[in-house]
């Protein structure tokens, strides 16, 4: 489970709802010191666990780059409701919201896509599909198709204990035991149990679901004429460091690979990863006006 290291707003975020024809989304939006945004706006999409505060530490840096930035709960994920209909929560239909937010920010013209882990794949759909122009995409600590190693196996075990153990047993025998046992603070622990009981149980299952069985879309996203960037932590226990490398490679993207990171660098390592979406973003934007 994805852990933010702080709450506090900082200066210049603020929380919002935003109205699509799909639904409204929590999120956070951060703007530049002068409130005027002169690049091209940013989106960012959180993981399976996770939530629009997974940015919080870089959202600040990322706006003072002189733009709008925006992160939010998928649908059925903490402050964003969802209905009890499984097909919700598939990456395509989630790719789909993920287009109506886009437009709706970026007002037709091109923005900045950045999707944590699922929250990659669910982006890579919206990408894909043709339906948005994104001036670039990002994919962070995502893989090129279902995941693997300890992730896989605990997902699988959540699918198979939630049915009967509830999500009550799952919180106090496995996830919390876990944050506190990394020394995760009380209040950020608080936190996360408020989250995880505000999510949509069946979004869960399916999201879970989603990842589990993910196919590898590199083919058709290496067609698609964005500029894209692979980054990771290099310790990240999701998909495999090699793998997310060598997925670069296929796609002819740019690789980063951030020190002392691992599955959430956001996070982990916040001014190296911001500097580095904030170098990538402008070269992807030098590159279309050219």
């Amino acid at each position: 489970m994805s852990t933010p290291r702080f709450l506090t707003l900082p200066p210049g975020v603020r929380a919002r709802r935003l109205e699509t024809a799909v639904g409204t989304f929590a999120a956070l939006e951060a703007l530049p010191g002068s409130g005027i945004a002169e690049r091209m706006p940013a989106l960012l999409v959180p993981g399976l666990t996770g939530s629009k505060e997974d940015f919080l530490a870089v959202m600040q840096t990322l706006a003072q780059s002189g733009r709008q930035v925006v992160a939010i709960d998928m649908r059925g994920q903490f402050e964003t409701g969802g209905p009890d209909d499984p097909a919700a929560y598939t990456c395509a239909a989630l790719g789909n919201d993920v287009d109506a937010l886009a437009q709706l920010i970026g007002r037709g013209e091109p923005i900045h896509l950045v999707g944590h882990s699922f929250g990659g794949l669910v982006a890579r759909e919206a990408v894909i599909d043709g339906r948005t122009k994104f001036a670039s995409y990002t994919m962070m600590s995502t893989g090129p198709a279902a995941i693997v190693g300890l992730r896989e196996r605990v997902g699988r075990e959540m699918l198979a204990e939630a049915p009967e153990a509830g999500l009550e047993r799952m919180w106090d025998t496995r996830l919390e035991p876990e944050a506190l046992s990394s020394g995760v603070p009380d209040e950020i622990v608080a936190f996360m149990r408020k989250r995880f009981f505000a999510n949509s149980s069946t979004g869960m299952a399916a999201m879970t679901k989603e990842i589990l069985s993910a196919r590898d879309r590199c083919d058709e996203l290496d067609q698609v004429d964005v500029a894209t960037l692979v980054l990771f932590g290099e310790h990240d226990d999701g998909w495999p460091p090699r793998t997310q490398s060598e997925m670069a490679d296929r796609l002819s993207a740019e690789c980063v690979v951030v020190p002392g990171a691992a599955h959430s660098p956001a996070v982990e390592a916040p001014e190296t990863t911001a500097a580095a979406l904030v170098r990538f973003w402008n070269a992807a934007e030098a590159y279309l006006r050219s």
